[in-house]
């Protein structure tokens, strides 16, 4: 079982990362990546969705006639993320105007329902949970890279906006260049296309490089003269 959990992990945090391999989730990714915050949060949304639809539907899977599978799924998937959207604007309400319409959107995200109808479905809810936590995971760490990349570059600051989430105690924990005046093509749209397309041609590159030490021939010893 530990193993199980293990490629599930592995899968949803780099084999099989919907961000960078997939190609998943394409509208939030470019649109709401400016800032490392706000990638952060709205892929942190999108993992407790992701976890608790899958750990919803596996239970009843058994349940759900095949024909109205999908209605079922969307109908779990909307009444969590209603409750998401409600509570980040009950709690962090600057947050919930920055991010907008992109929490409702994680219902028609492919992500989730994709992942509730290839492995919910299919499995036990513990493992169907954890599948859907480190899945929205992986997008949650590609969401906060590439808006962390995008802010540094176009407007020379480091977790800007971290305030409304954690309120003005969080004021010590951003950084901003006094003398970096940013560039703006970063927090463009073709700014998060070249910054995704980095990221993707990184994570090929390790792979590549990891492929050929893997097929690489260990030398053979040569066997000792004999005097």
């Amino acid at each position: 079982m530990s193993n199980l959990y293990k490629e599930i992990t592995i899968n949803g945090l780099w084999k099989q990362n919907t961000g960078v391999v997939q190609l998943l989730g394409l509208c939030p990714t470019l649109a709401v990546t400016t800032s490392a915050v706000n990638g952060l949060s709205l892929g942190f949304a999108t993992a407790l969705v992701m976890a608790a639809a899958n750990g919803s539907v596996s239970p009843v899977r058994q349940f759900v006639p095949n024909e109205i599978r999908v209605p079922v799924f969307i109908l779990v998937i909307a009444t969590l993320v209603t409750v998401i959207d409600l509570s980040i604007n009950a709690f962090a309400h600057p947050l919930h105007k920055v991010l907008g319409i992109f929490i409702p959107l994680i219902v028609v995200n492919c992500i989730v329902l994709a992942r509730v109808e290839s492995f919910a479905a299919k499995n036990p809810p513990v493992p169907s949970m954890l599948d859907g936590f480190m899945m929205g995971s992986g997008l949650m760490l590609v969401l906060g890279l590439l808006g962390a990349i995008r802010e540094l570059v176009g407007k020379g600051t480091i977790l800007s906006g971290l305030d409304l989430v954690f309120g003005p105690a969080a004021h010590p924990f951003m950084w901003t260049s006094s003398d970096y005046h940013g560039l703006l093509l970063a927090v463009l749209p073709p700014g998060a296309f070249l910054g995704l397309g980095s990221l993707i041609a990184i994570r090929n590159w390790i792979e590549i490089r990891k492929a050929a030490k893997t097929s690489a021939p260990s030398p053979s010893l040569k066997p000792a003269l004999s005097h």
